[in-house]
């Protein structure tokens, strides 16, 4: 099961000077099982890249396919599509609406046809899931904290039953001790559970730790694709579209710059402070 994309281009108003090409023949294939990021300075394509992937927008020009089906096909449900696959906005708090935790939550799943009892036990699973317990079921989620909504938020998602689970700007508004646990909530779903996980994020750390791919957007078209330790390979270019490498790697890059036989490029501070240590010892 994957989703593919083939010469995708989308463009925003009429043709004219209202006219404004966002993507531009996009080819792109998610695989199933993947922890993949999708980063890009502002305007760079990435929040329209993410709505194609399950129909809340249609490619201007190309196609998009979910298991071998073109999703624009006549007879294509785009209903079952969407449970599939769960798009999470940024500030998802945002968009809660119903009374209670559990109402909110409930609403998803039983607007896409799901029966009552399977509505409600699926629900229940997902607030266990991101770590919601029964005592917050009947409470009103106004009363909730910052980083609760974002996880009800999810939750409501996740009671779909989704097998990819897309997310723009997780993190965004979370201070660390939130951003961590949203972090290991999804690690959580997507070892356990075996989802899908694509994420938008601006943080390169985020992305160092967490992804295991790094699609790299600019002026809606995809200048590169590959594994964290690979793409960061390439500090300049992504200094020159706008975007970093994580400290890390940026640090070592310079040490490597100064005669440092550093010969991996490291993602983490324990790598390089690893890489350092080596490095020293090999000098004494």
């Amino acid at each position: 099961m994957s989703i593919v994309l083939k010469n995708v281009s989308y463009t925003y108003g009429k043709c004219g000077s209202d006219c404004k090409q966002a993507l531009k023949g996009i080819n792109l294939e998610i695989h199933k099982g993947e922890f993949l990021a999708i980063v890009g300075h502002t305007g760079s394509g990435k929040s329209t890249l993410i709505q194609l992937l399950n129909g809340l927008e249609r490619a201007t020009e190309g196609e998009v396919y979910f298991g071998g089906e073109n999703i624009n096909a006549k007879g294509f449900s785009m209903k079952s599509l969407r449970s599939k696959v769960g798009l999470v906005f940024q500030y998802p708090e945002h968009q809660l609406f119903e009374a209670t935790v559990i109402k909110d939550v409930e609403f998803g799943p039983r607007n896409m046809g799901q029966e009552p009892l399977q509505a409600e036990l699926n629900s229940f699973q997902a607030l266990k899931d991101v770590g919601i317990g029964e005592e917050l079921l009947d409470v009103s989620v106004l009363a909730l904290s910052g980083g609760q909504k974002r996880r009800v938020a999810i939750a409501g998602v996740l009671a779909m039953q989704p097998e990819f689970l897309v997310l723009d700007e997780p993190m965004a508004g979370l201070d660390p001790a939130g951003r961590k646990e949203i972090f290991a909530l999804l690690k959580k779903l997507h070892r356990e559970r075996g989802i899908t996980i694509v994420f938008v994020s601006h943080s390169m750390e985020d992305v160092a730790e967490y992804a295991d791919r790094v699609v790299v957007m600019n002026q809606g078209q995809i200048v590169l694709d590959g594994r964290p330790r690979r793409v960061f390979h390439y500090e300049k270019e992504l200094q020159q579209i706008g975007l970093g490498v994580p400290q890390a790697t940026q640090l070592a890059h310079c040490l490597m710059e100064r005669g440092a036989d550093i010969t991996q490029d490291c993602l983490t501070a324990e790598e390089c402070a690893t890489a350092v240590l080596k490095w020293l010892g090999t000098r004494q």
